[in-house]
């Protein structure tokens, strides 16, 4: 039975609303004094007060930080006469979690205990019953996808849901809505192998990886100066969570998706993106700067120049920029200590790899694999790391200095969970969720096979060099070392492969307020 403190000096005057609240299944004890409640406090576990404002000796807003010194866990709901803003203002920065005006109403107290104590069985239920509601018409919608723009919209549907169901304990729903983005990734799979190569070569396209700085960061940077904030691996659902943190400080005017290019990894994405060429476009206007998966060395050393060169393409040359890469904790601390340094940029580039970090480190740290078990508790420690970090103040100081901010990132990631042999030879690339290479055997029903990487405007090692995408959440293990080679990826995040967490990520304009 749910224990409740009633303090008001008034007390046997409120005999009819304890009984009708011990009607409803609450364990209602009343004091008329604070110095008796604390003490009470202290020998019972209450898990809400409800605290008279206006008693003699100690008042109520007085006895706040006593009861909370005591159990910093009790709820408290204030009863009071006072509508003055002073007071009310006074009282909730104390914590209350909610205030009732007298006289009190037995019904008005009940809805306030139901909010406070039964808030979150309430949401869950309502979350529940909307999903069941909205269940069959998800499944008969997947059938009737046809278009990239179809496609984006129902995946920020599953999102949504997802989302939602953080908050829900009920495991079977959650793993029921799995079960439906399973079905979806695979459907993915299909629409995007039917129909990536024609995109490539018609303007009836989703925006992509290298078209993206030409359609929504050129037109932005024309106007006004502009931080591009560049977050390596940011999934759609990542950037819902920690959206609210961004507009603290900033106004958002306009959010939309891009298609990230395949393979969906860094070295093919994101050079894109700053190149505003295809890879096989790049490897062939700078042959000194593009490495191939099988050669040795840094596969991103070169994005300022090639940055600098889609400028200059675009007419952006007379424009002002300054490209950092945060790859570190010192250096994002230093950024924010020289942004002075930095304020007068026409154009501010900031790549930030905290998340591709993060989604690595799974796979190599002990720790890290225990704190994220899933995609919930991959969100939410996305949140909590950009709540504390160094990258928010400059976000802040960015505001404060008039930077457009443009959000946006190169490629998803994906939990895989389902292993699929590959055979290769020594020139293979080591990718798990994308292979090139000349002898490559596999699961023909697990990839996307592409014997023809021009077509896709991707680079050929050699002339019988072949790509392999992997589908949905599989990732793809050699022969040699099977077994533990699938128990170090099973359930960890990798990209490079084709599902909705990969390929559909967010872009986000940004004002500031």
């Amino acid at each position: 039975m749910t224990k409740l403190i009633w303090i008001d000096d008034e007390v046997d005057l409120l005999k009819p609303h304890i009984v009708f609240l011990e009607n409803k299944g609450y364990q209602v004890s009343s004091v008329n004094n604070v110095n008796e409640a604390l003490e009470m406090i202290e020998k019972e576990n209450f898990v809400l007060a409800l605290l008279d404002e206006n008693m003699p000796g100690i008042s109520g807003l007085e006895a706040i930080p006593m009861i909370k010194n005591i159990d910093s866990a009790i709820k408290i709901v204030m009863v009071t006469k006072n509508e003055e803003e002073r007071i009310m203002e006074e009282a909730i920065g104390s914590q209350i979690a909610d205030y009732i005006l007298k006289p009190v109403n037995p019904n008005q107290v009940l809805l306030s205990l139901k909010k406070n104590l039964q808030e979150e069985t309430l949401v869950e239920q309502k979350t529940i019953l909307q999903y069941q509601q909205e269940f069959r018409n998800l499944s008969m919608e997947l059938s009737y996808l046809r278009t990239y723009q179809d496609w984006a919209e129902y995946y920020k549907k599953i999102l949504n849901w997802e989302i939602k169901f953080d908050k829900v304990f009920d495991s079977e729903f959650s793993e029921l809505l799995q079960s439906q983005k399973e079905e979806a990734n695979i459907q993915f799979s299909k629409f995007i192998e039917n129909n990536y190569e024609d995109w490539l070569n018609s303007s009836d396209k989703p925006l992509m990886s290298h078209t993206l700085f030409k359609e929504k960061v050129k037109p932005e940077v024309e106007k006004e100066k502009v931080l591009l904030l560049m977050i390596d691996n940011l999934r759609y659902d990542q950037w819902k969570v920690i959206e609210p943190l961004f507009t603290r400080f900033y106004n958002k005017t306009s959010e939309d998706y891009y298609y990230s290019i395949l393979p969906t990894a860094t070295q093919y994405a994101r050079n894109a993106f700053f190149a505003g060429l295809m890879p096989s476009e790049i490897e062939k206007r700078f042959p000194d700067y593009w490495i191939n998966d099988n050669e040795e060395g840094n596969k991103n050393e070169h994005e300022r120049d090639f940055l600098e060169d889609q400028m200059k393409r675009l007419g952006l040359s007379g424009k002002s920029m300054k490209y950092l890469k945060i790859l570190n904790s010192d250096f994002e601390r230093k950024i924010l200590d020289d942004f002075n340094q930095h304020k007068n940029n026409d154009l501010l580039v900031i790549v930030y790899n905290f998340i591709d970090i993060l989604s690595h480190a799974k796979t190599d740290n002990v720790i890290v694999n225990q704190l994220i078990r899933d995609d919930k508790t991959f969100r939410s420690l996305t949140y909590n790391w950009f709540e504390n970090s160094s990258l928010l103040k400059i976000i802040k100081q960015a505001a404060e200095n008039g930077f457009k901010l443009v959000l946006t990132t190169d490629h998803g990631t994906i939990y895989v969970k389902k292993p699929s042999k590959v055979v290769g030879d020594r020139e293979t690339s080591t990718n798990i969720r994308y292979k090139t290479g000349r002898s490559l055997t596999y699961e023909k029903s697990d990839v996307w096979a592409v014997s023809n990487p021009e077509k896709l405007f991707l680079p050929k090692g050699n002339l019988s060099s072949k790509y392999i995408f992997a589908k949905n959440n599989i990732f793809l293990a050699y022969p040699k070392n099977y077994n533990h080679f699938v128990n170090y990826y099973k359930e960890t995040y990798q990209h490079g492969g084709i599902s909705l967490e990969e390929v559909i990520i967010p872009i986000c304009i940004l004002e500031p307020k």
